[in-house]
């Protein structure tokens, strides 16, 4: 068993729980920067929490990782993942928006969801879709 470490792991890749809380890992090629937002509800206006990671300790290659202690299985999150805009070679990064997690488990969808959104410039914390961490040790797979 792997001992949590703030920085976290770059593997495996999505949201996990560990002893002691949740690790995150985020694989993006072209980020130049990636905050990691919790929020309490689904139709938060605002992240609860904000992290910012740092390139020197939460970056293994490729793969952006934190280990947020005390969190559980159900905590809601997404990111906001900083990079070139360049929409010639296919990359839209874009600070404002709110990202699901390509590799999560779990996906909650606030009453006010809009995906237009996601389209108009500024933010769009409180209309956009959310992950959210799940333990699949607490399924039952039979």
């Amino acid at each position: 068993m792997r001992v949590p470490r703030a920085e976290g792991y770059f593997s495996p890749i999505g949201a996990n729980v560990m002893d002691g809380g949740v690790n995150f890992n985020l694989y993006s090629r072209h980020a130049t920067g990636v905050e990691l937002l919790l929020f309490d509800r689904e139709d938060d206006a605002m992240a609860a929490r904000t992290i910012t990671l740092d390139p020197r300790y939460n970056r293994t290659y490729n793969y952006w990782h934190v280990f947020v202690p005390r969190l559980n299985a159900g905590q809601l999150y997404g990111y906001r993942v900083l990079g070139p805009y360049e929409p010639q070679c296919g990359m839209r990064f874009d600070s404002q928006k709110v990202l699901l997690d390509p590799y999560g488990r779990g996906v909650v969808v606030p009453r006010g969801y809009c995906r237009e959104a996601a389209c108009r410039p500024g933010e769009n914390s409180a209309t956009a879709m959310k992950s959210g961490v799940v333990d699949p040790s607490d399924y039952d797979w039979e």
